[in-house]
């Protein structure tokens, strides 16, 4: 049987706290889970009025970076026009985060490990984090880095 559900978290990983808080066993969660799917909608900018712009150090910040590292780097905004009723979106895009459950995680939640714990082991087999999927669309100019910072958290 495949079984899709939906479950509110933060981001793939945290998938773990909710089922245990839920009363889930942890020996049933690794014989059952074998994949978890994080997704957030973010705004896109809108083709008719996008610009180029220069990031406020707020916004650096959040990201993790300094002017420096982020030199070459375009970021844009959307002016706002008719096209966009003057909100500078128009459509939305989704980014995504995949855990793909494997015996090493499978044994890391049976011997009580931490959600962090998980999501290191998560990105170590190759899960791309909801942040760095979204700041790929932010040099893709697809959506601005407000966004991005908005619809993910920041890992510790």
């Amino acid at each position: 049987h495949v079984v899709f559900s939906t479950l509110h978290t933060n981001d793939a990983p945290s998938t773990l706290t909710r089922l245990r808080d839920m009363g889930v066993a942890d020996f049933l969660i690794t014989a059952t889970v074998e994949g978890i799917l994080a997704q957030r909608l973010v705004r896109r900018i809108c083709s008719n009025c996008r610009e180029e712009i220069s990031p406020s150090d707020d916004v650096l910040t959040h990201l993790g970076y300094s002017r420096e590292q982020v030199a070459d780097r375009k970021f844009y905004r959307g002016r706002g026009c008719d096209s966009c009723n003057s909100t500078g979106y128009k459509g939305r895009i989704g980014i995504f985060e995949l855990m793909v459950m494997n015996d090493h995680m499978r044994d890391m939640i049976m011997g009580k490990c931490t959600t962090d714990e998980l999501r290191i082991a998560a990105k170590e087999n190759g899960m791309v984090p909801l942040r760095d999927g979204g700041e790929q669309f932010i040099e893709q100019g697809i959506t601005t880095a407000e966004e991005i910072i908005r619809e993910t958290i920041i890992e510790e």
